[in-house]
């Protein structure tokens, strides 16, 4: 049997009911993908999920991929090869992969919805299979040469990777020291070590494109220090001839130096890179302009939506393999009969506290996957806008503010009640390796740190999607939440509920608000600003993610709630009685229980000081 558990029902009703994704389907720009066929792909989606791609995930675990360092190469477990060469036959990554280079144009919506499904089932294989994905970014940003190239990373589905971080920069892009040297054929060489690469040797593809964010040294207008001086360059583990894509057998100086030794999702190949160490390790530069933060950050994005998704797809099955459980294991009376020794045994979903932990896990495990498609929901705009010339910066700065909250607290809050609910459901067997519970406790904890770490969502939330912003789209987040909270939705079943939400949003603005009023104190050109405050607003950065997750998530949950309501109004089939029922049992759970943790969070930003920078390493 699987261990993966989806959930197709609440998939559909986030797509079909919540936020209506059939009013764009089978008309520009997604002329060929009309309802039918969308419901079509998430199905057959879910079934190759659950049961090809899932069938190895355990397997891979156990028995992880062989580095060789003489040879510098790595060999797959067959399980997973067997899974992944299904994933890449079914053809489904073409809906990513731009028409010019025979994909099929499809909703961001229905891409990410579908993601879920390979993400919660075996995730290193959407990892392994991003070659044909990241092909859209050479292509996009590519003159005729890199477009040739993009069709061979398509029609060969090559591996690719993006490769950005160093051993002393890490998150610090702008401090790495990877240089590229101009060759008078038009083509670099890389010089330099990159680590924390995924996938960067398999034996799965053929050949494995590097996208290598370089310096370019030697030649005008190579840019300065920091992210500015960075180019993105297409380096090859094979040479390849550029117009048949065919490969003359001769290998890049680009190698695999280590495999990093890991706590969770062995499978995935976490590569440190060594380039031009012993031969020439030649690159292209992509397009005519060093861009390359810029071109990098189109891959970062998709990066971090895709971690997100990963997070909740894996608290979903999590949740949904903990009530399974509950729903068998039989320990204890009830508790209105514990001093009753004959009273019967039932099973640990009559518990109470069981049953707050499993109303936890399946109000977050649903409201991120809201969270996840909303965001989504955005980009199907961004694409609408596009193909129609009209003006799409509302939908790219709402998209820009979701996209931390989606991975930083989509990935925290699911590795948190992955460890602390799912697997504690199971109490002592859930620390077994008879459930698949411990080894996704161990493949969560990534999402936390890869992509940028939490620490680093929060800076990016406030200083780019906010204040860079100047508010524009938390503006219109905020509105968007206070009419609802204003409304009569719910026929006074949600009436606490709209209450607790709006106390909710004033403290979330509150919070802004504390964080803005420290970072203008901190203006050096005020005879009255003291530098200092900015760390007093680093000290609220992180929180802003949290607390602006559960106000978004609360706000989703219940727009679920109301059309849950609608439809318990009518006639109804049993099944769905019970999933309506639920929506609004989670969505009421999670306003009641988390939303008014908002007010001591606006006390503690309120009151922040900055004596903690003040303290003497020493006394830590």
């Amino acid at each position: 049997m699987s261990h993966y558990k989806s959930n197709l029902r609440d998939v559909e009703f986030n797509l079909f009911e919540l936020f209506d994704r059939q009013d764009i389907l089978g008309k520009a720009p997604f002329d060929e993908v009309d309802l039918d066929t969308a419901k079509s792909i998430l199905s057959e989606i879910e079934r190759i999920s659950s049961n090809e791609l899932a069938a190895s995930l355990e397997d891979s675990d156990r028995h992880p991929p062989i580095y060789d360092p003489a040879a510098k190469t790595v060999v797959m477990p067959d399980s997973f090869k067997k899974s992944y060469e299904a994933w890449m036959e079914a053809e489904w990554w073409r809906l990513q992969v731009p028409e010019e280079l025979g994909g099929q144009r499809a909703p961001a919506s229905l891409i990410w919805s579908s993601a879920e499904f390979v993400l919660g089932s075996n995730p290193a294989i959407w990892m392994f299979a991003c070659g044909p994905a990241f092909a859209r970014i050479v292509f996009e940003n590519g003159i005729e040469r890199d477009k040739k190239i993009a069709q061979h990373m398509v029609d060969k589905q090559w591996g690719a990777t993006m490769v950005l971080t160093e051993p002393d920069a890490g998150s610090d892009v702008g401090a790495g020291r990877t240089k590229a040297f101009p060759n008078d054929d038009g083509s670099w060489n890389i010089e330099g070590v990159k680590r924390f690469i995924t996938s960067a040797e398999h034996d799965m593809a053929e050949n494995i494109m590097h996208l290598v964010l370089a310096r370019p040294v030697g030649v005008e207008g190579a840019g300065g220090p920091g992210t500015k001086g960075l180019s993105l360059f297409l380096v090859p583990k094979f040479h390849f001839d550029h117009e048949t894509g065919e490969l003359t057998g001769e290998r890049n100086g680009a190698y695999v130096t280590n495999v990093e030794k890991k706590m969770g999702i062995k499978v995935s190949t976490t590569c440190e890179v060594t380039f031009g160490d012993g031969a020439p390790a030649q690159g292209w530069l992509l397009g005519e302009v060093h861009d390359g933060i810029n071109q990098m950050f189109r891959v970062i994005e998709n990066a971090r939506m895709m971690v997100g998704a990963k997070a909740i797809a894996t608290l979903s099955t999590g949740y949904l393999n903990a009530l399974d459980y509950a729903k068998e294991r039989v320990q204890g009376a009830d508790l209105t009969q514990s001093s009753d020794k004959n009273a019967p045994r039932v099973t640990i979903t009559h518990h109470p506290d069981v049953r707050r932990s499993l109303m936890t896990q399946k109000a977050y495990a649903e409201g991120l996957r809201s969270l996840m498609i909303y965001a989504s929901t955005w980009q199907d705009e961004i694409i609408i806008k596009g193909a129609a010339g009209e003006d799409a910066s509302l939908a790219e700065a709402v998209n820009d503010l979701l996209l931390p909250l989606v991975k930083g607290y989509g990935s925290e809050r699911s590795w948190v009640l992955l460890g602390t609910e799912s697997l504690q459901t199971f109490g002592g067997s859930g620390f077994l390796q008879d459930y698949p519970l411990e080894q996704y406790v161990r493949d969560a904890k990534i999402d936390t740190l890869y992509e940028g770490t939490t620490a680093i969502q929060g800076m990016d939330l406030f200083f780019r999607k906010i204040v860079k912003d100047k508010g524009q789209a938390l503006g219109y987040l905020s509105n968007e939440v206070q009419t609802f909270a204003q409304s009569e939705v719910g026929n006074g079943r949600l009436k606490v509920e709209r209450e607790l939400l709006a106390k909710g949003l004033e403290d979330a603005q509150a919070i802004v608000g504390a964080a803005f009023t420290d970072l203008m104190s901190a203006n050096p050109a005020d005879d009255k600003g003291d530098i200092k405050n900015l760390y007093k607003v680093g000290l609220n950065t992180t929180r802003l993610v949290y607390v602006l997750g559960d106000l978004t998530v609360a706000w989703l949950l219940l727009r679920g709630a109301e059309v849950a309501l609608e439809k318990l109004g009518g006639e109804v089939s049993a099944a769905d009685k019970s999933f309506y029922e639920g929506k609004v049992a989670a969505a009421s759970f999670f306003a009641r229980n988390v939303l008014p943790l908002l007010a001591g969070e606006r006390a503690i930003a309120e009151n922040i000081d900055d004596s903690l920078m003040e303290l003497d390493e020493a006394a830590f």
